[in-house]
């Protein structure tokens, strides 16, 4: 039996398992990961109180992954190797992380020092990004990297749909890159199984949903999606050189466009506020889109449509790297300061119109308390 069958039945089989996982986990498991409901209340753009449950399922997709790759008979395929061993701590790392945070709500320094020990893992395992010949600058560029995608997925899991389906666009992307020869058997069996854990995640998470991902998710995703990175989009370089290359930085800039376009202006504008860039609130790109009028669903849609978007991109650049010139990485660049200042744009025009819809309810709860009196 060829490999690519093997896929597309692992894959078939997957989708079922976790479309079943989560009906089971919903119907028994009813208030796990709902805490601290006040806080949530700030961040999360509805005010319901569901169970978080889709990290649970990632996990258990990722460990049914493992398992199927020692299971089945592909040739070239080692589940005791350095590098599959690094990545399994580091996400199982990252699931805990996640699971202690929607448990005990722990301190935002004891989260980062697990962060820190999720890259360490990776590095250990020989996962990293080459950016240089300094193994030091590798490692810390690559601890870098994993810290802020944890923290960015876990900063967009503020609405419906919107984490699970932008991390399915880029995953999706990543299969394609798999297609064109990139990555190893292995790997891509652990893509399909989260893959379809997404696919089940999202029949309960789109809006109106019955189930977050909480943080067991978002950080389980965070490693993991930085961990495709730097297995599929970093380290397309020359290796004739040890300078820097540009190039490089170009595909997963685009593999990531919306989570690290959302971040970096949340961060410089809450920067600008005087308020710290790591206290959640409802100022995210998608919240902007939703008070301009755009329905929640129509907000997922948006980000999964642009994320494909951005994969497209990137796959090009990945197909045009034998060829590849300055010129294109300028037009790459512009493109991309385009789309940036097009955001801002949006994120004006919301912020204003939910400002004057604030401005307006609290005048007339003004006027009807002076009429009241």
């Amino acid at each position: 039996m060829s490999s690519s069958l093997y896929y597309v039945l692992f894959f078939s089989g997957a989708v079922v398992f976790s479309l079943a996982i989560y009906g089971l986990l919903l119907r028994f498991i009813r208030t796990l990961g709902v805490r601290n409901l006040d806080e949530l209340n700030m961040v999360r753009w509805t005010s319901q109180t569901k169970p978080s449950l889709g990290g649970l399922g990632f996990y258990i997709m990722f460990l049914l992954s493992f398992t199927a790759i020692g299971l089945l008979p592909i040739e070239g395929v080692d589940l005791l190797n350095r590098k599959l061993m690094g990545i399994f701590a580091a996400c199982t790392l990252g699931f805990f992380i996640g699971l202690a945070d929607d448990t005990y709500n722990t301190r935002p320094m004891l989260k980062f020092l697990g962060q820190l020990g999720c890259a360490a893992l990776l590095i250990a395992g020989g996962v990293y990004i080459t950016i240089s010949g300094i193994p030091v600058v590798n490692y810390l560029f690559t601890t870098m990297w994993v810290v802020g995608m944890m923290n960015s997925l876990n900063m967009l899991d503020n609405m419906d749909g919107i984490t699970a389906s932008v991390s399915a666009s880029t995953l999706l992307g990543a299969l394609v890159f798999t297609f064109a020869g990139a990555g190893e058997p292995a790997y891509t069996f652990v893509f399909y199984g989260i893959l379809a854990a997404l696919v089940g995640f999202l029949w309960y998470n789109w809006n109106p949903s019955s189930m977050y991902m909480g943080d067991t998710g978002s950080m389980f995703l965070g490693v993991f999606m930085a961990t495709v990175a730097i297995l599929l989009f970093w380290n397309n370089r020359d290796e004739t050189s040890e300078l820097v290359q540009i190039k490089q930085f170009l595909i997963p800039l685009m593999a990531f466009l919306l989570p690290i376009t959302d971040t970096t202006t949340v961060f410089i504008r809450r920067i600008a506020r005087g308020q710290s860039p790591f206290v959640g609130g409802k100022d995210h790109t998608t919240h902007q889109l939703a008070f301009l009028g755009v329905p929640d669903w129509g907000v997922s849609s948006i980000f999964s449509a642009v994320s494909l978007v951005g994969m497209g991109v990137g796959y090009w650049i990945y197909t045009q790297q034998d060829t590849w010139t300055y010129g294109q990485t300028i037009q790459v660049v512009i493109g991309y300061i385009v789309f940036f200042v097009l955001v801002q744009v949006v994120y004006q025009a919301g912020h204003r119109k939910h400002s004057a819809a604030l401005a307006a309810e609290n005048a007339q709860k003004d006027q009807t308390d002076a009429s009241g009196s």
